[in-house]
């Protein structure tokens, strides 16, 4: 073992202010690594990007719109190509593990557009009820508009309003989901017969998007 290129002596010792100032340690000529300094990171999704780290035919991924220092944190989550919005990255397992995992149940609010107006019985369907889909029910909340909020739900972020100032806005919704299953919004709507035509997630937990550009991102707190 050596310790910048010098052997290691018996009871050297490596600290966290050693580590913090870049201190290379070797063990049969590799380098061992010491990841103590959690860093967390919120990215605004462009559509058409992918959450991979490998470009995936032409379409790029979000790895090319950040600095090189920050490419090897990992997303919580992902959100596909078609869709934009909130994407988290990080090198704390254990918040990964807490901001995904069902138990911990962490909203997320997504901004919707759909092909064409949702129908009475179908959105009651899904709110009370649920879809069945191949991996289970899919059951959330859909709110036509935002002053119809609940109290509890205003408290998630910044309340979403480009649903009603851009594109189809009678066709527009906000959608607060517990779960993150594979495509679940878009697969529920596609069962009963609608497309997703914009999906864009504003919040996850107690993150939001705020003013956050496309392409950019921003080092948040835990």
């Amino acid at each position: 073992m050596t310790i910048n290129g010098e052997k290691a002596i018996l009871g050297a010792r490596i600290n966290r202010e050693n580590i913090d100032k870049n201190l290379k340690v070797c063990y049969n000529g590799k380098i061992v690594p010491f990841e103590t300094v959690f860093l967390y990171l919120a990215f605004n999704k462009p559509v058409g990007y992918v959450c991979s780290r490998r470009a995936q035919g032409s379409a790029p991924t979000i790895y090319e719109s950040i600095p090189k220092k920050y490419q090897h944190l990992k997303t919580v989550g992902r959100l596909d190509k078609d869709s934009s919005g909130l994407i988290l990255l990080t090198n704390d397992g254990d918040f990964a593990f807490k901001m995904t995992h069902p138990k911990f149940r962490k909203n997320k609010v997504y901004e919707v557009e759909l092909d064409r107006p949702l129908e009475p019985l179908h959105q009651q369907m899904i709110t009370d009820y649920g879809i069945a889909l191949d991996d289970g029910p899919s059951r959330f909340k859909i709110i036509k508009k935002l002053e119809e909020l609940p109290f509890e739900d205003r408290k998630l972020g910044r309340a979403p309003s480009s649903v009603s100032e851009k594109g189809n806005s009678q066709a527009s919704y906000i959608v607060i989901l517990s779960e993150g299953r594979n495509r679940q919004i878009r697969r529920t709507f596609a069962a009963l017969g609608y497309q997703v035509t914009k999906l864009h997630r504003t919040n996850f937990g107690k993150y939001e998007l705020g003013n956050l550009e496309p392409g950019k991102y921003a080092i948040i707190k835990p």
